[in-house]
């Protein structure tokens, strides 16, 4: 399936929760509600602790405005993790978010067209390379590079805890399903 930025479903193999089989327990390990529209989180809510946890660090790696990375470059730091490791689903989700916050579409879409090597600036370039370096094994980042981009400390946290959470997301992704045009 081709990279994109369309919205994609996701067929998982291994048969969610059912929407009415959700309990309370359930629904507050969604966090918001609206996950349960999502076959993923459905599957995930069979674990009903880990989801709570793994939807609390998505959470606060994204929303969490307290200073640090842009939400546009967090975003662009998962949708190369996302590319570098072959995650078509999470690669469409986070690139919509990283072309609206960045406005930047043109960018983002060469990333997900020609790869994590695609041309970009250089703030851009030094995101998508320590973000694709995390998906190696072992892996690695290039830390000096972001420094040299003018990120911070806490810039630099936000780039690879959205790099490496996602990387962890993907994979579970992966191994659970596959996603799908219709």
């Amino acid at each position: 399936m081709k990279f994109t930025q369309d919205q994609l479903g996701w067929k998982p193999w291994i048969e969610p929760l059912a929407e009415d089989e959700l309990s309370e327990e359930h629904e507050e390990a969604l966090v918001d509600r609206a996950r349960a529209a999502s076959p993923y989180f459905r599957l995930l809510a069979r674990d009903p602790r880990v989801l709570h946890s793994r939807t609390r660090t998505d959470n606060d790696i994204f929303y969490n405005a307290d200073g640090g990375l842009p939400r546009a470059e967090r975003e662009l730091a998962a949708t190369a993790t996302s590319r570098a490791n072959g995650c078509v689903f999470c690669a469409s989700v986070h690139a919509r978010f990283a072309s609206h916050y960045s406005k930047r579409e043109q960018d983002v879409q060469r990333l997900l067209d020609e790869g994590v090597r695609a041309e970009q600036d250089d703030r851009w370039r030094a995101i998508v390379d320590a973000s694709a370096a995390l998906t190696e094994t072992p892996p690695r980042a290039d830390v000096a590079a972001l420094r040299e981009q003018g990120l911070d400390d806490l810039a630099i946290s936000d780039a690879l805890h959205a790099a490496a959470f996602f990387n962890w997301a993907n994979r579970l992704m992966l191994s659970l399903g596959e996603p799908d045009e219709s």
